[in-house]
């Protein structure tokens, strides 16, 4: 498998799954601008959308969206519990989960990454994107992880978003257990191999 990725983005997540499910894989950077992939294949043929995460598999087909490359990494792996089985309730929790993370969580944090953003524009989704994190944070309370005391891939996921905040200068102080719960994440071995591979500052 190869996964294309764009360094400190969403694909990390797919990257620490991959790492926490024990599955051998090629991680291939992509050029932001460009679009050229390390391997020397143009990125929009590997995926015409044009962004990550994006799963080659073995067989030459494709994954890509996040929710959907990390159940399917999860499904390679049954042993490591990334994901409950299919069909249990406690399953559909999961995917509500990583459904929340990425059109709650994720999509608030994109238009603080735009330079030219209207301060309004930015104000705007600050606003949404706090009562997201409260709400996430009720949620968690002194449980481990999001699913209890089982890491899950979205954890993975989460993490990853939340490891966006000091880039947009917002203090996860202002939620403890959260700031807590990415502090514990971020300890995991394979997190940090996870960042390291991507030449990120893993400590």
């Amino acid at each position: 498998m190869k996964l294309y990725y764009f360094p400190s983005a969403c694909s990390q997540a797919s990257n620490i799954a991959l790492r926490e499910a024990g599955l051998k894989f090629e991680l291939v950077r992509v050029d932001r601008h460009t679009k050229k992939a390390a391997d020397g294949l143009d990125f929009m043929t590997v995926n015409p959308k044009g962004y990550v995460p994006a799963l080659t598999l073995d067989s030459g087909e494709t994954l890509t969206e996040n929710a959907t490359v990390l159940q399917y990494i999860a499904d390679q792996a049954p042993a490591a519990k990334l994901a409950p089985p299919a069909g249990t309730m406690e399953r559909y929790r999961l995917m509500e989960w990583l459904s929340f993370i990425n059109s709650e969580v994720h999509k608030n944090f994109s238009p603080m990454f735009v330079k030219d953003a209207p301060e309004a524009v930015r104000a705007h989704a600050l606003a949404v994107l706090s009562k997201r994190l409260d709400y996430v944070q009720r949620a968690l309370g002194s449980r481990t992880f999001l699913m209890g005391e089982q890491f899950t891939v979205a954890d993975a996921y989460l993490y990853t978003v939340l490891s966006w905040a000091p880039f947009v200068k917002l203090d996860l102080g202002k939620w403890p257990e959260l700031k807590r719960y990415v502090d514990r994440i971020h300890a995991r071995p394979h997190v940090l191999e996870a960042l390291q591979a991507e030449g990120l500052k893993a400590a």
